[in-house]
């Protein structure tokens, strides 16, 4: 297979090997490949810890190792030069197996023995403000017992669901269902700890506020972002991009589309990143320097192609009519 050349917007070029195609086909991992692409783009910058891949990438720590993983045992990664740790290459992604499954009783001797689950069962139906369901405990027990957070990160995560519901749903607390799946997530990431934690909610909410930023600048209210778009800003995000610059952009898109044209816009942001224009200021002077030298060159071609004089014309046609006069 003959080597492959993947053009990214602007002047961006990939080059994929024909052999590590062949091996990322053989691998039979979409997850890995993207995971590749995404260490492709990024080669040469400083090394990439798993939660900065996994918030880029939208996805868990526990996808973003197991993929790694995945390329490293087909040879296309070193895990030292990605992440800057020490890792064996010989590490597979672990097998997913099914959680346990817990019975009524179980659940009413634990709370009934005064462990830190009685604290849980009492802050969750607190914070959520109605009596857990039979079925609704077993769940909660399950993210206690099973994935073995503790019970403060427990509590902080619900704290979380509850937030996110707010202000992202129809304002009423979120389900046990809901909060379950997000601490698999947690799990997967390896969140175990209130700081590991309180830097995964950090990095969300200094994601999200950007987000915000840019929804406003394009003038998107009261409606959230659809996945595509969300890809799109998140790119932009990635790239380093202000707001102030992509309000410029917006408003040249609008000008010549007269609607917000995604792609359009995606393409003007991707060319000023691509000169290192991140800015408002840095794309302002940057245009003001190019305009100023197109008028110059306009004033120059002007005589030629025009024929409109410039000062040194009408100096010599003065005195040329002063000595037409001097001799009448």
């Amino acid at each position: 297979m003959s080597d492959l050349k993947i053009s990214l917007p602007g002047p961006e070029v990939v080059t994929i090997a024909g052999q590590t195609i062949d091996k990322l086909v053989r691998a039979g991992d979409g997850d890995a490949a993207l995971l590749y692409l995404y260490i492709l783009k990024k080669h040469g910058q400083k090394a990439l810890s798993e939660l900065e891949i996994a918030i880029a990438l939208d996805k868990s720590k526990g996808w973003v190792a197991s993929a790694m993983a995945v390329l490293s045992r087909i040879g296309l990664i070193n895990l030292d030069d990605i992440t800057g740790t020490k890792t064996e290459n010989t590490t597979s992604p672990q097998p997913y197996t099914e959680p346990r499954q817990y019975t009524e009783d179980e659940v009413k001797q634990e709370i009934l023995s005064g462990s830190d689950f009685s604290i849980v069962i009492d802050e969750t139906q607190r914070r959520l403000g109605k009596i857990l369901s039979p079925d609704e405990m077993l769940r909660l027990y399950g993210i206690y017992d099973n994935l073995r957070l503790p019970p403060e990160v427990i509590l902080l995560l619900i704290t979380h669901c509850i937030r996110e519901s707010s202000t992202t749903g129809d304002g009423r607390a979120p389900s046990v269902r809901y909060i379950e799946k997000a601490a698999y997530t947690w799990e997967r990431a390896g969140i175990f700890t209130l700081e590991k934690a309180e830097e995964y909610l950090k990095a969300l909410e200094e994601r999200k506020s950007i987000r915000g930023e840019m929804k406003r600048v394009l003038w998107i209210r009261d409606i959230e972002l659809s996945a595509t778009q969300k890809r799109y800003v998140d790119n932009w995000i990635e790239m380093g991009m202000e707001p102030d610059a992509i309000a410029i952009a917006y408003d040249k898109t609008v000008t010549k589309t007269g609607s917000l044209a995604w792609p359009y816009i995606d393409k003007i942001v991707s060319n000023w990143n691509n000169k290192g224009l991140h800015t408002a200021q840095q794309v302002q002077e940057s245009e003001n320097g190019q305009r100023a030298g197109t008028q110059g060159r306009g004033t120059q071609q002007g005589v030629q192609k025009h024929g409109e004089p410039n000062r040194a014309d009408i100096e010599r046609m003065q005195r040329l009519l002063n000595k037409a006069k001097n001799e009448n």
